[in-house]
């Protein structure tokens, strides 16, 4: 599962290639706000050049335009490419219609949250993403640092994503590149509420990102333990690791478990 999504402008072709090897576990090449009006068409013209060279190590999404104008040329230019898929902005279902691709939509405004379980149950989506910024500058509120305004819709993203059976939903950006302890602080958080990973703006966030998203020494440990004691125990009740331990508990500490098989290498033979 994908913990961290570095941005890349879509008419910035030289930073292509140093952003796929930032460390992130994917990229998101910015077709929308990164890019100025004037420059959409050359923007997708350098993505799609770019796309057709060998794939690098870092999966590849496109953020495309969620305009009459744009979103059906770049969504043909994705489903032409290598990419993983599209992200869409401002999603909806109608814009999800027109993919043929894989969808990140990403959750930006009141109608979106308002339409949330139809846009997780669409079947080219396989993945929900929550912009707070643009949501924010929607609903006129003024986020404090740790967003608890937003917490409410937080959990909305989080539900209507289990409840389509898709993956984690990825969180919003962290804004202050040079606050690194707030990054951290913040991403934790996120991972609390049931964020699986989240959008990053700079090189230098990903591996703080990355690290908060990713289950520790501890915590694989402790869930472990749950999960012998169990099995011992013959799938009933039973105490362990400081805390009682039911189906519910097992449940929570096999999740943690598959998440670190699925992000950290295996140790060698």
């Amino acid at each position: 599962m994908n913990r961290s999504y570095l941005y890349v402008p879509g008419d910035r072709p030289d930073r292509f290639a140093k952003a796929a090897a930032a460390g992130a576990d994917a990229v998101i090449v910015d077709l929308e706000d990164a890019v100025a009006a004037d420059h959409k068409q050359a923007a997708r013209a350098a993505v799609a050049a770019w796309l057709a060279e060998p794939p690098p190590a870092a999966a590849v999404w496109v953020r495309v335009n969620n305009h009459p104008d744009l979103l059906e040329e770049d969504l043909a230019m994705v489903a032409r490419s290598q990419a993983a898929g599209a992200v869409i902005p401002k999603a909806t279902e109608g814009a999800c219609d027109a993919a043929a691709v894989a969808v990140h939509a990403l959750i930006e405004t009141a109608a979106g949250v308002r339409a949330l379980d139809g846009i997780a149950a669409h079947p080219r989506v396989v993945r929900l993403a929550l912009g707070e910024a643009d949501l924010c500058a929607e609903l006129g509120v003024s986020p404090s640092t740790d967003g608890r305004e937003l917490w409410a819709i937080r959990s909305d993203v989080v539900v209507a994503s289990a409840a389509a059976g898709l993956e984690p939903p990825v969180g919003p950006a962290h804004t202050d590149l040079g606050d690194d302890e707030a990054l951290e602080r913040a991403s934790r958080q996120l991972r609390r509420q049931g964020f699986g990973g989240r959008s990053v703006l700079h090189p230098r966030q990903v591996a703080a990102v990355n690290a908060a998203f990713t289950p520790d020494d501890g915590e694989i440990d402790r869930a472990r333990r749950i999960v012998e004691a169990h099995l011992a125990a013959g799938g009933g009740p039973t105490a362990a690791a400081g805390t009682f331990v039911d189906g519910a508990t097992v449940r929570l500490a096999r999740r943690t478990l598959d998440l670190a098989d699925r992000i950290r290498p295996a140790p060698p033979a």
